[in-house]
């Protein structure tokens, strides 16, 4: 493990000279096509473009598709939540896309939202919650 990371960090870290500059030969021959450093610098960069897709895209991308999935699945009679806290009843899909919904909130008292504005379905005990 521990030769794992010291092979990693060593990649990672250009070398350091010892202070005196260093002259090419005069043929310019010899070398390595690629720049320590700058090699090292794109494999920093590549890792950590690894890392800011793991850590922050791709959860973000599977929470839209879970919440894709709820919206498309949602029927009458479901008693939802808002994304303002709202919760009342879906009565009606308004419109032929049905993206339009008819909240029953109160007695007698109907809203109108936007079907993209409901956050999720009320489970058994928030239900029991808001009578």
């Amino acid at each position: 493990m521990f030769g794992l990371l010291h092979t990693l960090s060593t990649w990672f870290q250009p070398e350091a000279t010892g202070g005196a500059p260093t002259s090419a030969p005069a043929g310019g021959g010899g070398g390595s096509s690629f720049g320590g450093a700058g090699f090292s610098q794109l494999g920093l960069m590549a890792l950590m473009m690894v890392v800011f897709y793991l850590v922050l895209i791709r959860p973000q991308q599977k929470k839209q598709k879970e919440l894709d999935r709820l919206l498309t699945s949602l029927k009458k009679g479901q008693k939802v939540r808002t994304t303002s806290g709202i919760r009342g009843e879906i009565l009606e899909f308004k419109n032929e896309a049905g993206d339009e919904v008819v909240l029953l909130v109160a007695d007698r008292v109907k809203l109108n939202i936007l079907r993209s504005h409901i956050a999720g379905v009320l489970s058994p005990g928030e239900q029991e919650q808001k009578s």
